[in-house]
């Protein structure tokens, strides 16, 4: 607890009688702290950030970094923009996750941005369990369309059904209106996607366009061949 505040993010300065209220120097930190509570990012995932994403020699792994990092870079310029949002495509274990998260953190912590984390599968689910209740379906699923940069983990994981496809283009369709930001990480290529649904999948394509890499090959899978 921040001893000049109490955590509150400001504190109460005197001046001829009257207490102003000053922010706190602890207060980006606070800040920073509740958009992760909010992100639905746990805390294990909050560890993986640039710094101990593991390249090695690895050629493709330091250009998918390279190119996050530019995406960061160029976040505050480009946010409001079609061009808006980031992809990365790859095997398992090849560290899309991990790149996708530490831009999330970056997102949060230099950008005082808000994001939100959404496990493809795991969201999915909860989206269609509540389709027969209009109120908690609308609660469910604006969560998504509505957050300030959406993460969306493992996109197509397992597949995908025809209410996961209507749900999924009634999120994607309605950012991609509004120009708002997306983190999208998949082991599918973009034909593989465009096969599964061209009007949903070439939306996302085209916002992540100048911001889109992609990583194959076993060698890359950090699991195996990183200590």
């Amino acid at each position: 607890m921040c001893e000049k505040c109490q955590d509150r993010g400001f504190i109460l300065i005197n001046q001829n009688g009257l207490d102003i209220a000053r922010d706190c120097e602890c207060k980006p930190l606070l800040e920073f702290e509740r958009r992760c509570k909010a992100s639905g990012i746990s805390k294990a995932f909050q560890e993986k950030t640039f710094s101990n994403f593991i390249v090695g020699d690895n050629q493709a792994r330091i250009v998918a970094r390279d190119v996050a990092l530019q995406y960061c870079d160029a976040f505050p310029e480009i946010k409001d923009t079609m061009k808006n949002s980031f992809m990365i495509q790859g095997q398992v274990g090849s560290g899309k996750t991990h790149l996708s998260i530490a831009i999330a953190m970056n997102i949060m912590k230099i950008h005082h941005t808000g994001v939100v984390y959404m496990p493809y599968t795991e969201s999915l689910l909860r989206i269609k369990q509540n389709a027969m209740d209009r109120t908690n379906y609308a609660n469910e699923i604006n969560k998504y369309k509505n957050a300030p940069v959406l993460l969306i983990d493992d996109l197509l994981k397992g597949g995908a059904t025809q209410a996961d496809l209507k749900a999924l283009f009634e999120i994607i369709n309605y950012r991609y209106l509004e120009h708002k930001p997306m983190i999208i990480s998949t082991e599918k290529s973009d034909d593989d996607l465009l096969d599964v649904d061209e009007a949903t999948m070439s939306r996302i394509i085209e916002m992540c366009r100048g911001h889109h890499v992609a990583m194959r090959g076993r060698e890359l899978n950090y699991r195996l061949y990183c200590a």
